[in-house]
């Protein structure tokens, strides 16, 4: 290392930690409050970056919600490695209630993010094309994988489309959106409803599959 490349080192190395810094920042806010009451000098405060120093990282709070989406990619590992054929003797309805369970424990670890995604979706283009991409593998595992049920009774022919119209209730229901769960509802009982679903649109129901 020359002395010339050194203070660039220097400089490398500070400026990971004050982006990184941004990140954890955005991370810990949104334990605390929803995405849209986050602002660039909450965020900037809490980091111990002037803003100045944000917009040298990142262009909005967007970005830097996108940047956390990105480093998220174990969580469609985590909400699909879950997901195997049905054991011997496991009935679909034990099957549909462990595989909304599995993704209900994910979003439970990661609930602010996710929420904040499925909000920021609506207003940035990048979050949305994120978004897209990481459902549109958690659904592509999920048709592979009932294509394998010999027992699978979908209401449609159009699988590919039921399986997204099912992931898009459960992705809504597990964020808590209030036009699913409703205004001081009970979570739980949401829940149940997004179980029946499945094993009602997949394999016919209860009366046909007992547990």
């Amino acid at each position: 290392m020359t002395a010339e490349s050194a203070p660039t080192e220097v400089r490398r190395s500070r400026g990971d930690r004050q982006r990184d810094a941004i990140v954890t920042a955005v991370r810990e806010l949104l334990q605390e409050r929803s995405f849209a009451d986050l602002s660039v000098s909450t965020i900037s405060e809490r980091a111990g970056v002037a803003r100045s120093g944000f917009y040298f990282y990142f262009d909005s709070k967007y970005a830097v919600l996108a940047a956390i989406l990105a480093d998220a990619g174990e969580l469609l590992d985590s909400l699909t490695h879950h997901f195997a054929p049905r054991e011997p003797g496991e009935t679909p309805a034990v099957f549909a209630k462990n595989m909304v369970g599995s993704a209900a424990a994910v979003y439970a670890n990661d609930d602010p993010v996710l929420n904040a995604c499925a909000v920021a979706r609506n207003t940035d283009a990048q979050i949305r094309e994120m978004m897209d991409d990481f459902y549109d593998g958690i659904i592509d595992k999920l048709i592979a994988l009932l294509e394998q049920d010999s027992e699978l009774r979908p209401i449609s022919d159009d699988l590919p489309a039921l399986v997204r119209t099912m992931a898009a209730v459960t992705t809504m229901t597990l964020t808590h959106d209030s036009t699913f769960v409703g205004r001081g509802q009970d979570y739980a009982r949401a829940v149940d409803v997004v179980e029946k679903l499945w094993l009602n649109s997949m394999w016919g129901g209860p009366d046909r599959n007992a547990e």
